[in-house]
Order: C-alpha cells, then structure tokens, then sequence
C-alpha cells in the first residue's frame, strides 16, 4: 500500500471520527435545548377552581366581559363541541378571546410576537371529578417568555383586570 493511500485512509476515518462526534455534541445540544424549553405544569398559567358548575362559571364570565367597555369578545369556542364532531369525548372545555387594543398594543410595539398569545384567552374547564377550573396566561410569563421591556403599568394593569375578572367568575 503507497502512501497516499494510507494518508487517505486516515483521512477518511478521521472524518469519520469528527462526523460521529459532531453528532453526538449535536444531539447533546438538541436535548439540553429542549431541556430548557420545557416548563413545568403550572409555570405561566394561573388556575383557579370555581365554586359554581361549569355553565354558571361561562356564562358569568361571558357576562362580566361582555359588560365592560373596555373589552371586546372576538371569539368564542366550544373545544367539547367540536371534540364531539369527531366521534371524540371532552370534559366541558370552552376558551374565550377578547381583548383591550390600548393595552395589548403597546406590548405588540415592544415585541409583536406576542400576537401569539394576544388577545387575552382565558379556558373554563372541568376534570374528570366535576370541579371546575379558570386558566389563563400569566402576564409575567409572557413579560418574560418574549422579553418585554417597559410597558410595567400595562402589565401590571392586564395582570390586575384577569384576576379581577376571574375572581368575579369563580365566585370570589
């Protein structure tokens, strides 16, 4: 055997070698990075339980929305409904969208992706033993989760109005 070729043959398993540990840091990075996307049940996401039936706790909060000035309902859905379409069971789960441009608008001009999580949502949902629950994004998540800067008071004024609405529509 000459010696290019010798040269050669090392050169390809060295390559060989880097190739295999490229791909081993790559999905060492892969998984470290969705390691660190995961977040855990409850982070970002307020619940509460309802101390009325799943109806009664839709429909106060439908009312409650739909009485102030401020906010406007922009959709409406039935997951359990449309569940049902498809020859599929769901406990009651319905989500409400509405929202408040003058506050959601300055978060958008601070960082527009949080159009994905604006306009407000809030679910109303009932578990496999009856209770029924009232979730919704946590504002200081989203501050974070898209690195909002400034706009303190807006935030702190939406995270006021959930809870205030909340409160409202779980009896508190």
């Amino acid at each position: 055997m000459n010696i290019c070729k010798i040269v050669g043959f090392v050169f390809i398993i060295c390559l060989m070698s880097c190739n295999q540990n490229q791909n081993g840091a790559s999905k060492e990075k892969q998984i470290n990075l969705k390691q660190d996307m995961e977040i855990t049940k409850a982070q970002g996401v307020i619940t509460k339980i309802s101390s009325k039936s799943f109806e009664d706790t839709y429909n106060t909060l439908v009312e409650i929305i739909t009485n102030n000035p401020n906010l406007k309902i922009i959709a409406q859905l039935d997951h359990q409904v449309n569940a049902g379409k498809v020859d599929l069971k769901l406990n009651p789960t319905r989500i409400i969208l509405f929202g408040n441009p003058k506050l959601g608008t300055p978060l958008m001009q601070n960082a527009q992706i949080i159009g994905l999580d604006l306009p407000q949502k809030i679910l109303v949902w009932q578990n496999d033993e009856g209770v029924v629950h009232v979730s919704y994004n946590d504002p200081e998540f989203l501050k974070v989760r898209y690195d909002i800067t400034g706009n303190k008071e807006v935030l702190a004024t939406v995270a006021k109005a959930l809870n205030t609405i909340t409160d409202k529509t779980i009896g508190l």
